[in-house]
């Protein structure tokens, strides 16, 4: 082992440390500002509609870059890439900070996406890179953990922030440790080392952002103006034909943006469907329980906020050992029990009514949660283990992709299916909370409830089948995990 390799192993954690927090802040600035809206959009004097853009640009800017930042990654290097991602995600906060118009805040929130999705491309790759394999499933662990806790906390942190003080502070919070950050990456990650001598493909990146941005852009902008727009359908259209052309060069490239061949890895691609499976699951969750607490049981935000509390304190301490554990006993059947656990508490949640104590509630959250906690570390270690090392750039983006993209879905398809319920409940269409009418919300919360439990309940299956078929074959896929791929 060189001097260099020496230094890195020695200082693993507190580079895990940094990279935890640089995507910590990544992922808690796409939930923080949720809350915060009204409040901007009095300020600024602009619609709800026209706001909506400050959380609509960020994101869509992560999804269409990412992928592009995990190749670069993988070019010249997963520490310049995350370092310079970095810098772009403080500046772009620190504008953030210092604006009152629209205009010049949805910029600087797509340059805070642009930071955020080198980030977020490039730490699972870097800690992949860093750890030894007895110890990566409980690194990768933490930082799934932060990820989670970040979509988690952001609600009810924006809450108190709001409250208590201006709303720019939402983003000029992320500044000072955002420095920190830059400074200890300089110090301590290892080094790029030189560039390999390959072109970006161009073509594929053009078309897979074209693809995302008006994918998310019709899917925002449908839940305002209707699914039924013109203007929306095409949209959808767009980005159907790009997705499809984007494949298509991508088969045709020696050099492409995304080798499709990463997916006849079994094991990866499983694993990617079950992470987006419960991304998807999870985020139907996060979307729903904020109106059931203030509106079904008539709530204050402040205990709102303490009761949304609970799963993320929860999973802090259930990912992390499940990562150990991972190290120990392999990933498979953590996956498969999380995934079961995880279907349970959403199925149980499904039989709650309007007079069920909150004592249940939180108690079938718990599970669902310890559920989740199960399934999040393992499975980013599958993902992870699975690839060599000249590809981890780009499968952590991916993983880093579909986590967002499953986000995003698991929210605009539990309020579809929620307004769609209540609306057949109630006999007219509804888009919002009826006064006065919670057995009607109940009723639309239990058929999303339902949907997040099958949903998990398929992912279970999967994993349960691959997991039958490893020990029907004596292929111990724990040492297979464990065994380090790129030595």
């Amino acid at each position: 082992m060189s001097e260099t390799e020496s230094r890195v192993l020695k200082n693993r954690w507190l580079i895990l440390i940094n990279v935890v927090l640089a995507v910590f802040m990544s992922t808690l600035d796409g939930s923080i500002v949720n809350v915060a809206l009204p409040v901007m959009s009095q300020k600024m004097n602009v619609s709800m509609g026209e706001i909506e853009w400050v959380v609509t640009s960020f994101l869509i800017t992560i999804v269409a870059t990412i992928l592009i930042f995990g190749r670069l990654g993988d070019i010249i290097g997963k520490t310049k890439v995350f370092k310079y991602g970095l810098l772009l995600f403080t500046v772009g906060s620190l504008l953030c900070g210092f604006t009152d118009s629209l205009t010049i805040l949805v910029i600087a929130r797509v340059i805070q996406g642009i930071g955020a999705s080198a980030t977020m491309a490039t730490s699972q790759g870097i800690i992949t890179h860093v750890f030894p394999p007895n110890e990566r499933g409980r690194a990768l662990g933490v930082i799934g953990t932060f990820v989670a806790l970040g979509a988690m906390i952001g609600p009810p942190l924006g809450g108190i922030i709001v409250s208590a003080v201006s709303f720019k502070y939402i983003f000029l919070i992320n500044v000072p440790i955002g420095i920190i950050v830059f400074i200890m990456t300089i110090k301590i990650f290892p080094k790029s080392g030189e560039a390999k001598n390959e072109k970006m493909d161009g073509k594929g990146a053009i078309l897979f952002a074209i693809s995302m941005i008006a994918l998310f852009a019709a899917i925002g902008q449908g839940q305002i103006t209707g699914y039924n727009n013109p203007i929306i359908i095409e949209a959808f259209i767009v980005s159907i034909i790009t997705f499809i052309l984007f494949i298509f060069v991508e088969k045709k490239l020696k050099l492409p943006l995304l080798d499709l061949n990463i997916f006849k890895n079994s094991l990866f691609s499983i694993s990617i469907i079950c992470a987006f499976i419960a991304f998807v699951a999870i985020s139907a969750s996060n979307i729903i329980l904020p109106f059931y607490f203030q509106y079904a049981k008539n709530l204050s935000p402040a205990v709102t906020g303490l009761l949304m509390m609970v799963s993320p304190i929860v999973l802090a301490v259930v990912a992390p050992f499940s990562g150990y554990l991972s190290d120990k006993i392999g990933s498979l059947i953590l996956t498969l029990y999380g995934l079961i656990f995880t279907s349970l508490g959403f199925l149980l949640i499904a039989t709650l009514n309007i007079k069920s104590s909150l004592v249940f509630l939180m108690f079938f959250i718990v599970i669902m949660t310890i559920g989740n906690g199960m399934f999040q570390s393992p499975n980013t270690s599958l993902i992870m283990s699975t690839v060599s090392k000249d590809k981890l750039g780009i499968a952590g983006s991916i993983n880093a992709l579909v986590r967002n993209v499953g986000l995003v879905s698991g929210t605009t398809l539990s309020t579809l299916l929620l307004y769609n319920r209540m609306s057949h409940k109630i006999g007219y269409r509804v888009i919002d909370y009826v006064n006065g009418r919670a057995d009607v919300f109940m009723y639309g919360m239990r058929y999303v409830y339902l949907f997040a439990g099958i949903l998990s309940a398929i992912g279970a299956v999967i994993t349960g089948i691959r997991y039958y078929n490893s020990r029907k074959n004596k292929t111990n896929l724990g040492d297979f995990i464990r065994k380090d791929l790129r030595s």
